[in-house]
């Protein structure tokens, strides 16, 4: 672990955590404005184009420089209830600087005021438009809840015979709203980011009519056969990570191929910090999935890097 990593992880501890309680989600959620708009450090590398899909606002970067043609479909995080931050375009930017690919960003619409089922036919429709526009390869991405909506768009696509993404990046991601494993429970003691009890809170609106244990609201629940290479990207100091190693287990106990880098120390959606020495190798290395040159994913479910 590195100094930074160290350093940044016990300064966290000072701040809020929005999901500490039920109670402190609804006061963040409140307090909170609008999404942010597309970072400087984005638009530096990237030509930012808008449009509607789906009833909602895609925003699509486009490199400004050494276009690699793949296209990447990102879902952002936030407990489905936090708005797109400055921190999701700067990630993009570092991601659009290193791959080369083209890169879209669905707005979906957020809980309490809106639920899973009214997201789904967006992922396809978002899915089937960037499978029109990509003359290559197609990677579907996503951090924390987002990587959740990932995974789901990805059993969509299956379960409807349509084509499979290339390959599934997933930054830390929520993959079990219910969070009822021993893992995280035992680790949400010392994560420095996350608080259990609100996160339960948002799974549960998130999931609108259904239950929180939905497979699409929960995907480590449901069939994890049949579906593209899973590299996933999370830090031991995370009580998502428990359930993102039950993910890669699944994933490989069907015959799939599927790969966690676990960083020692790192917390959740660590890779929003690029002053780490962490958070710039796991970049690289899902830079390098996304242009298809990493090695095949396989490797064990706790490989550390």
């Amino acid at each position: 672990m590195s100094l930074s990593m160290a350093v940044t992880r016990a300064l966290l501890r000072f701040r809020p955590r929005s999901t500490e309680s039920e109670d402190s989600l609804v006061r963040s959620i409140a307090r909170q404005g609008s999404a942010a708009p597309v970072s400087r450090a984005a638009r530096r590398v990237a030509i930012v184009e808008e449009a509607r899909i789906g009833g909602v606002t895609v925003v699509t970067l486009r490199p400004r420089r050494s276009p690699s043609g793949v296209h990447v479909v990102h879902l952002p995080g936030g407990a489905y209830v936090h708005p797109v931050r400055t921190t999701h375009w700067d990630l993009l930017a570092r991601l659009v600087r290193a791959s080369g690919a083209v890169v879209t960003v669905p707005l979906y619409g957020l809980a309490p005021a809106h639920d899973v089922d009214e997201a789904l036919p967006v992922l396809d429709a978002v899915l089937d438009d960037a499978r029109r526009a990509s003359s290559s390869r197609l990677v579907l991405s996503g951090d924390s809840a987002g990587g959740a909506l990932a995974l789901v768009a990805a059993m969509r696509a299956r379960d409807a015979g349509r084509p499979a993404p290339d390959a599934l990046v997933l930054f830390s991601p929520w993959v079990d709203a219910v969070l009822d494993s021993p893992g995280a429970r035992e680790v949400a003691a010392v994560d420095p980011m996350l608080g259990r009890d609100g996160l339960v809170a948002a799974g549960r609106w998130w999931a609108g009519d259904r239950e929180p244990a939905d497979p699409v609201v929960s995907p480590v629940r449901g069939d994890l056969s049949g579906l593209p290479p899973v590299f996933a990207y999370a830090g031991d100091r995370d009580l998502l990570t428990a359930d993102v190693k039950r993910l890669v287990r699944g994933v490989t106990g069907t015959g799939g191929r599927a790969e966690l880098r676990l960083y020692r120390g790192a917390f959740h959606v660590f890779v929003g910090a690029p002053w780490t020495p962490e958070a710039r190798r796991a970049v690289r290395h899902a830079a390098s999935v996304i242009r298809g040159d990493a090695p095949p994913a396989g490797r064990p479910a706790a490989a550390r890097a």
